[in-house]
């Protein structure tokens, strides 16, 4: 007994004194710990200061359905269901059936309502037992912070978003993923509590061990205007041509600031949304939008002028054992290289590249190469696409290389990188660099801003940027893009036409195109740049670039003159749309009539029906993008000042 006494002192001593601080770490594990306090994530906004992005608290409210007594849990079971039937639409006997046997099964986490608002949330938390607390009512909060696009679908893939999978794996597309670790994420804060019972946590003291830091606030380039401009004149087009999908991007030619970016994929159902980045990742063979490298190359390095003529034949020319034709039935016959890029000659351009550079294959790519154009552009949203320019030991190089290369196949450039060389000589020959972001900020405090980033100060001869710049207006006056020609507003540009899959057996049976054009305005005095890429359009409704692609350009710059006017070209303002001037004539009108009445919206465009109804005092809750289909107050009906509508567009 004496030594058994002995053994159990022994052992409380070593309990005590050598592996004491041992298990008093691990009752502290048990009982105390550090809770994660998220921070903040910042804002993304527009150039305009229009939110693009943000983080809203939203929560699930759950039950614990055995907490609360027997006396209470039956007084107050019919008020909470009855509350919970108004809110979601379910018959009251459903919740106390569900409630019940949530009690009889001890369950101590039913949920009652998952991923609702801070307003939904004040106002569950206030129904019949809930409103009695945690240890009394049985309330569960669980709070979660989520990532909102006010803007809905439009600019969501450029815009982009953090997210990680059940795996830990994280996937950081468009601006949101470029800059969230830098900037947005911020820095998480720390703060005790101690275990009470029931699975609750309780603080110990009334502050946080580390105090969270917000993230700062990300002001990005992007134009409200001009991304609602272009995102739905790409929708209109790749819904009419029924496409596969389509890009479209709009850039500032001085500063080579993006002001839209919109990237359209088709679902099964035949609708579109922005399935992937294609602009910045997608590298494809240019087609004919390509002829404008292929030009000044060859007039940089004087082998040819623009009044050298070419003799393109009856429309079909061998190459190496190979047919390249034209378009024209029949051919071009001879004539200048000025023509051949108005009218998009594959003979002539292919013949000029070939004849001239043939023996000496490297000149030729060395020139494309001081233009960067086999170099990503470096851009801050991760993914760019990686262009192709083969040279002599290059997989893709073969004697048809070069004559290929004229016209633009056998090598591979993405939207964003070919948009780059066009705004450079919508530029006067600077190549600047395309950016996202405009300033870093915090709240009012500035701290952090982009400036132009040139690429090459000087990409040919001011001679040789003349020449380009008035063929490439004359391709809207009186070449393949004439069918955009309008007198009241100058365009200049270059039409694409590519196939594309054509290596695949099918080809012959189901042919597939890229149809596209770049190109910028106002032709004398260009202020953006501008490129519309759409795959695989439907053949039975059209396929050239002048059809497909070009129009999208046109209802772009036609929007954008409409509203950004420039001094040279204010007489503009005095030429009238009869269908602009109606919508305006009907919005003003229903403003003017319905003050305190509801009006009818259907049919308005969407902004045009937030303006109104926001300047009416109504809250209003937005549902698609478009134009509106439904709305939830019924016309004629008195409105009260801060009532909700909740309006559907498609």
């Amino acid at each position: 007994m004496f030594i058994f006494a002995l053994a159990v002192v022994f052992k409380l001593l070593t309990i005590q004194f050598v592996q004491g601080d041992k298990y008093r770490e691990l009752a502290e594990e048990r009982t105390i710990k550090n809770v994660v306090i998220p921070a903040n994530r910042g804002n993304v906004y527009s150039v305009n200061g229009n939110l693009l992005a943000t983080s809203v608290p939203k929560y699930d409210i759950r039950i614990d359905a055995i907490t609360p007594k027997a006396k209470v849990f039956e007084s107050e079971l019919k008020g909470l269901a009855d509350s919970l039937s108004k809110f979601s639409g379910k018959p009251s006997s459903y919740y106390q059936k569900e409630i019940r046997k949530a009690r009889a099964n001890k369950n101590r986490y039913y949920l009652l309502a998952r991923d609702i608002g801070y307003s939904d949330y004040l106002r569950i938390r206030n129904f019949p037992l809930l409103n009695l607390g945690a240890f009394k009512g049985g309330l569960i909060v669980e709070q979660t912070t989520k990532r909102e696009h006010p803007m809905g679908g439009v600019a969501e893939r450029t815009i982009g978003y953090e997210r990680f999978d059940e795996k830990g794996n994280v996937t950081r597309p468009g601006i949101d993923g470029a800059f969230g670790v830098k900037y947005l994420r911020g820095t998480d804060g720390l703060r005790l509590k101690q275990k009470i019972g029931k699975g609750q946590w309780k603080p110990i003291a009334d502050y946080n061990q580390v105090e969270p830091k917000d993230g700062y606030d990300l002001y990005t380039t992007i134009s409200v205007n001009i991304q609602d401009i272009a995102h739905h004149a790409l929708l209109q087009q790749l819904e009419y041509y029924q496409a596969e999908h389509g890009c479209v991007v709009v850039m500032e030619v001085a500063t080579g600031e993006i002001r839209a970016i919109s990237n359209l994929g088709r679902t099964k159902d035949g609708s579109y949304y922005e399935k992937l980045n294609y602009a910045v990742g997608e590298s494809h063979e240019p087609g004919s939008t390509f002829k404008l490298m292929a030009l000044m190359a060859a007039l940089e390095d004087k082998v040819v002028d623009t009044a050298t003529v070419i003799d393109t034949k009856n429309g079909r020319k061998i190459f190496y054992g190979r047919s390249i034709n034209d378009s024209k039935h029949g051919g071009y016959g001879k004539i200048s290289v000025a023509r051949a890029m108005e009218v998009s000659s594959n003979i002539a351009f292919a013949s000029i590249i070939d004849e001239n550079y043939s023996g000496k294959p490297e000149k030729f790519i060395n020139r494309l190469k001081s233009w960067s154009l086999n170099e990503p552009l470096g851009i801050s949203i991760l993914g760019e696409g990686q262009p192709v320019i083969p040279e002599p030991g290059h997989s893709l190089w073969s004697r048809n290389a070069l004559p290929s290369m004229a016209y633009g196949y056998n090598l591979r450039l993405t939207p964003l990188q070919t948009l780059t060389f066009y705004n450079a000589v919508a530029n006067k020959g600077v190549m600047v660099k395309p950016t996202f972001i405009k300033e870093v900020r915090e709240l009012n405090k500035s701290i952090e801003t982009f400036d132009k980033t040139i690429i090459n100060n000087k990409i040919c001869s001011d001679k040789t940027i003349k020449e380009v710049q008035e063929i490439l207006k004359n391709v809207v006056v009186r070449g393949t893009g004439r069918s955009l020609y309008s007198p009241y507003f100058s365009m200049a540009g270059k039409t694409g036409t590519a196939k594309t899959e054509y290596w695949m057996d099918d080809w012959d049976s189901n042919p597939r195109y890229v149809s596209s054009f770049a190109g910028y305005f106002p032709a004398e005095n260009p202020k953006y740049s501008c490129i519309v890429i759409i795959h695989k359009p439907s053949i039975k409704k059209g396929y050239y670039g002048a059809d497909v692609s070009g129009p999208v350009f046109k209802r772009i710059a036609q929007k954008i003159f409409t509203d950004t006017p420039i001094i040279d070209e204010i007489e503009t303002l005095q030429v009238h749309n009869s269908a602009v001037d109606k919508e305006f004539e009907s919005y003003y009108k229903t403003a003017q009539t319905y003050i305190t009445i509801m009006p009818n919206v259907v049919g308005l465009p969407l902004m045009d029906a937030i303006a109104l109804l926001e300047n009416m005092g109504l809250q209003v809750q937005t549902q698609g993008m478009g134009v509106v289909k439904t709305q939830s107050l019924t016309q004629g009906i008195k409105i009260i000042k801060n009532q909700k509508i909740i309006i559907e567009a498609s």
